[in-house]
């Protein structure tokens, strides 16, 4: 008989957001697929949780989703964890999904926090209806996916990295305009959890007196032709 594979979400910042059935999970798979051990590791510990973990990250995912596929198939139940968060959004997760899909091996996908869906609740900016973009490109093609969204109506929602929120801010002043609403979600469920309202001017000049620290959901409003 098949196994199953797990899709476990885990806190993205507060160790309290998990659920239940999460911890359930967890306690009762075979083994565990982590992004980084370590850090999933902190999270068992903090739970009394006492499982095998298995590096499942972006750099052998290919590699290993193979043999990964073939043990549920003989029979083990596995989950999959990230460093925090949903797996498959902006981390490792969707290529085993597809292969177990294909592998027809009973896929669940367990509810739990997201930066992105946190972020945007929270932003006080049109939620009905938006567009999640992940992490923007380093170098080449950032210009153009902020230029896509000059008359992009919906908001848009980015990761963005403390060394890099400064020049990302500065090309959305100089692409898109200097009063595009623009709202930043820093450390989200941490202890120094904030919001930074304002347009990309205001933003800059924030971050000119505030050295940029932690993790940041930055999502720029819809164009508005008013």
């Amino acid at each position: 008989m098949k196994g199953k594979l797990y899709i476990v979400p885990t806190p993205i910042g507060n160790l309290a957001d998990i659920t239940y059935r999460a911890i359930d999970v967890l306690k009762a798979v075979d083994a565990i697929l982590a992004e980084d051990t370590r850090q999933t590791k902190k999270l068992l510990d903090h739970y009394n949780i006492k499982q095998k973990l298995i590096p499942y990250h972006q750099h052998n995912e290919h590699k290993n989703s193979k043999a990964i596929i073939e043990r549920i198939c003989n029979g083990d139940s596995l989950a999959v964890c990230s460093d925090a968060g949903m797996p498959g959004i902006s981390d490792p997760g969707f290529l085993l999904i597809r292969e177990a899909i294909q592998a027809d091996i009973e896929v669940i996908t367990l509810p739990g926090a997201v930066a992105a869906i946190v972020g945007i609740v929270g932003s006080g900016l049109p939620c009905d209806s938006f567009v999640y973009e992940g992490f923007l490109p380093h170098k080449k093609g950032k210009q153009t996916k902020i230029l896509s969204l000059l008359e992009e109506k919906r908001t848009t929602i980015f990761y963005e990295s403390p060394h890099r929120i400064i020049k990302t801010l500065q090309m959305i002043h100089d692409l898109l305009g200097p009063e595009r609403s623009i709202v930043i979600g820093r450390e989200l469920t941490k202890k120094f959890e904030e919001y930074i309202r304002g347009n990309a001017s205001q933003l800059l000049e924030h971050f000119a007196h505030h050295e940029p620290k932690g993790e940041f959901v930055l999502m720029i409003a819809g164009y508005d032709k008013k």
